[in-house]
């Protein structure tokens, strides 16, 4: 028996996905906290190692943008958010699993920029209030032995 690729999303809801990715690392990256966090559910859980705790909801998911801001800001580093290699699934009516690799890449002012970190990121995102929203964000390391998906 042959086994069955994941069903995928027609392609104007993938056209979507890859602006509602592209829009969130512009946002974040642009300290539009606020405007990040709209782009998740009210309830939504952002659970990164880099972080001492899972964020939910859109008041810590807006203060933890702010705090990435200002931690660059404090650093003296232009820091962005680079979204590759997306893959959307299927996962019921108004609900699709996205795969992809994230990558915090960190420029010093004068100096050379570096890659922070090489994750994974596997979101639920929803149809919500009509249009995509993601629901739940899990980030993972690939050196912590968790890149599993």
């Amino acid at each position: 028996m042959t086994p069955r690729a994941p069903a995928e999303p027609d392609s104007a809801d993938l056209a979507r996905i890859h602006q509602l990715y592209s829009r969130q690392s512009h946002l974040i990256d642009g300290g539009r906290a606020a405007a990040w966090a709209a782009t998740f559910t009210a309830d939504a859980t952002f659970d990164s190692p880099s972080y001492p705790a899972p964020v939910t909801g859109t008041a810590a998911l807006t203060a933890f943008a702010e705090r990435f801001t200002a931690t660059a800001e404090a650093d003296g580093v232009v820091r962005r958010h680079v979204v590759t290699n997306l893959v959307a699934e299927t996962e019921g009516p108004g609900a699709l699993r996205v795969l992809g690799y994230l990558q915090i890449v960190a420029t010093p002012r004068g100096g050379p920029p570096r890659t922070e970190r090489l994750t994974t990121l596997t979101d639920r995102v929803v149809h919500d209030g009509g249009t995509w929203r993601v629901a739940s964000r899990r980030i993972r390391r690939d050196d912590t032995g968790d890149g599993s998906r």
